[in-house]
């Protein structure tokens, strides 16, 4: 009987022996798990909103915004709600459908800002796109508050394996960024969490990473893949680039492992030529940031602007992807069939 597509039990060797297979064949596999469970002419499109800026008290030795580092990211008062909303309205109009709204911040407080961030919530849902927000940690409580006010997605990204953690973030553990991912699963709200290359670390920390992904049930509903963006004044600033073989064999065996979630080749993009992002889209990946300010969450993450990406898609036969088409009623829609013959378990 062949095994279900779905799989939580994978172990780092089987992971590593995914990632290390021939790159062509690699890519095969991952581009038939790829048509089994997307439309592979669908790519969503995202935009990402810096609503509190600088500032924060945690020393992720990549960060712009770490108070800790001199970067020239000035710290930020929350934004005001109708300057969110125009934004989302603007980015709608240019076929986003999911808006993620960042804050650096350490934890959630319930004060004020959290309030006014509920609010932001309620407005930018009501528009009829996917709202998403990354605050830092957070408690069940506090998630589900945020269900509350319409939010679909919460980010909190794991960046790297546990062995490496701590030679990236000193002042929070894996665990606590492993709790804050628990306390969302109590809710309906859909899980967004992935990692960064780039930082130094390994292939056997990138399997790692991949690991801890894999073997959450269920799987994320989205794995953001991020090139890093080696910012001057962080201590990273001066990692080597990760070359896009490198992320290919990444994005190929996260779609492997986690065949439902949708990959996202979210910082760094712009490091990558056109016919690389098609490369990606090819292997798995199934999900941009777009912005008509060109930036991620700051000025030194580039991304790329509204107009590029349409035409970018529009070379490759692709269409943005509407919203809510994974909310969780539909989160197996399209994806029930068996796994094909060449990815049993014992064929890996």
């Amino acid at each position: 009987m062949s095994q279900p597509l779905a799989r939580f039990d994978w172990t780092r060797d089987e992971l590593r022996a995914l990632h290390d297979l021939p790159l062509l064949e690699l890519i095969h596999r991952a581009a038939t798990v790829h048509r089994t469970c997307h439309d592979p002419q669908e790519v969503q499109v995202c935009r990402l909103i810096s609503i509190k800026t600088g500032g924060c008290p945690e020393d992720c030795g990549y960060c712009s915004q770490s108070a800790h580092y001199e970067t020239g990211i000035a710290a930020q008062p929350l934004l005001d709600k109708a300057t969110v909303v125009a934004i989302a309205e603007r980015a709608k109009a240019h076929g986003v459908s999911r808006v993620c709204l960042g804050a650096a911040w350490r934890n959630v407080r319930d004060d004020a800002q959290f309030e006014a961030v509920l609010d932001i919530v309620r407005s930018v849902n009501a528009l009829g796109i996917e709202v998403c927000c990354t605050l830092g940690m957070l408690t069940e409580a506090q998630a589900r508050r945020l269900e509350e006010a319409g939010l679909y997605a919460y980010n909190h990204n794991l960046d790297t394996s546990r062995e490496y953690y701590g030679r990236v973030v000193t002042t929070r553990t894996y665990d606590d960024r492993l709790e804050t991912l628990a306390n969302v699963r109590k809710t309906g709200v859909t899980l967004c969490t992935g990692g960064i290359l780039g930082l130094g670390e390994s292939t056997d920390d990138r399997i790692g990473l991949l690991h801890t992904l894999a073997t959450m049930n269920p799987h994320p509903e989205s794995v953001p893949v991020n090139l890093l963006t080696r910012v001057p004044g962080t201590p990273m600033e001066n990692e080597a680039e990760v070359s896009v073989w490198e992320t290919l064999r990444v994005i190929a065996t996260a779609r492997i492992a986690m065949p439902r979630s949708v990959i996202r080749l979210s910082a760094g993009r712009t490091q990558l030529s056109e016919e690389a992002q098609a490369l990606c889209f090819l292997a798995g990946a199934n999900s941009i940031f777009s912005s008509d300010a060109r930036m991620m969450l700051t000025r030194v993450s580039p991304t790329n602007d509204y107009d590029e990406d349409a035409q970018l898609l529009n070379k490759l036969g692709l269409h943005p992807r509407v919203p809510f088409k994974d909310a969780p009623n539909a989160k197996t829609a399209g994806c029930a069939r068996q796994l094909p013959q060449p990815f049993r378990r014992n064929e890996i």
